[in-house]
């Protein structure tokens, strides 16, 4: 039987219950379908950070090198430690060491949810770079405290990062519907996005069968709104990708169920996996953590590990708790009641 060995980072807040809830599910399905799972748990977090004075351990990433998948639940407790420092502090480190330069976020509604559009018939996959771009962490801070004070965040956009995340996407919209759609903003951005554009139709060159279409930001966040339906996949820059995905988010019925996955599409190294949403402290003590982004996310590790079996059974599960009725708002249900639903299901 195979096994593979997962590291759990459950985080702060709500985090620790949605993971313990696709930790549950994720064992379900394993004894259901003939594999095992080793989990290994880190208590990486805020709270870490203000025991330490550092988010991971300096050996966080050789650590986890060894693993074959990364389970996250949530990280950030604002008023604790600054956003900053905890992305800054482990989410980007992970993915940059990683080179999990594919964030995949699908947006479409489950059974029984109903959004907040009129469209129903929508199943978009937003592909977001994930490594450079807006995020690279390129600039600094100078004259501090004074009124001569100058802060400069460089972007960062490479032949090699631009090229393999399109090419990515192409290869996603081919095993799909046909149809991508790359997001810029070159009528304002002269150089990063018009290289974007520029690359965007060298690789379309190599895909004849997949349709492309440009879209500058604006006009792409007013499409997801009024035609969802008319957009397959959707390629974006790191900033751009993470404003989208959160308005896919709205639109699919919230947070609660926006899944994603931090892919290493060549393999050399662990790939993560983790909800949308953040920590949430304002309801982190209430029980109420909607549990299936995490579920969902937890599906698209068993997919990419390659248990696609079981990764369709999850989900399966999931459609009929919410077509059940259960965990379709915020806040409705229990996180232990829907993560029964879904186990119901399973069984």
């Amino acid at each position: 039987m195979k096994t593979y060995r997962i590291a759990l980072i459950p985080g702060d807040g709500i985090g620790k219950d949605v993971i313990d809830a696709a930790w549950q599910v994720l064992e379900r399905v394993a004894d259901k379908t003939g594999f095992g799972l080793e989990p290994t748990s880190f208590p990486w977090s805020c709270a870490y950070y203000k025991e330490t004075g550092a988010m991971m351990p300096a050996d966080g990433i050789a650590t986890l090198r060894g693993f074959d998948a990364i389970l996250l639940g949530a990280v950030g407790w604002p008023a604790e430690v600054p956003d900053s420092v905890s992305l800054h502090g482990l989410l980007l480190p992970i993915r940059k060491a990683f080179e999990q330069y594919a964030n995949i976020r699908p947006h479409r509604l489950l059974q029984g949810v109903e959004g907040p559009l009129k469209a129903k018939d929508f199943d978009i996959l937003c592909i977001r770079e994930n490594t450079e771009g807006e995020y690279s962490g390129a600039g600094g801070r100078v004259h501090q405290g004074t009124a001569n004070e100058v802060a400069v965040e460089t972007s960062i956009f490479t032949r090699t990062g631009v090229e393999r995340i399109l090419r990515f996407g192409f290869e996603q919209a081919r095993m799909r519907r046909g149809k991508l759609a790359s997001v810029t903003k070159s009528n304002a951005q002269k150089y990063s996005m018009v290289f974007w554009d520029e690359i965007t139709a060298k690789v379309a060159a190599d895909y004849p069968d997949v349709a492309v279409t440009s879209y500058h930001i604006d006009a792409m966040a007013a499409r997801m709104v009024m035609a969802p339906e008319s957009l397959d996949v959707v390629v974006a820059s790191n900033l751009f990708g993470d404003i989208l995905t959160d308005l896919g988010a709205a639109i699919q019925g919230g947070l609660g169920f926006a899944a994603s996955a931090n892919l290493n599409p060549d393999r050399t190294a662990p790939s993560m996996f983790e909800p949308v949403h953040g920590s949430a402290p304002d309801i982190a003590h209430l029980g109420i953590a909607n549990p299936i982004a995490a579920i969902w996310s937890a599906a698209m590790m068993l997919e990419h590990l390659g248990e696609k079996t079981a990764a369709d059974a999850i989900m399966d599960a999931i459609a009929a708790a919410t077509a059940a009725g259960i965990g379709t708002a915020p806040g409705k249900d229990k996180t232990d009641t829907i993560t029964k639903a879904v186990l119901n299901a399973l069984s």
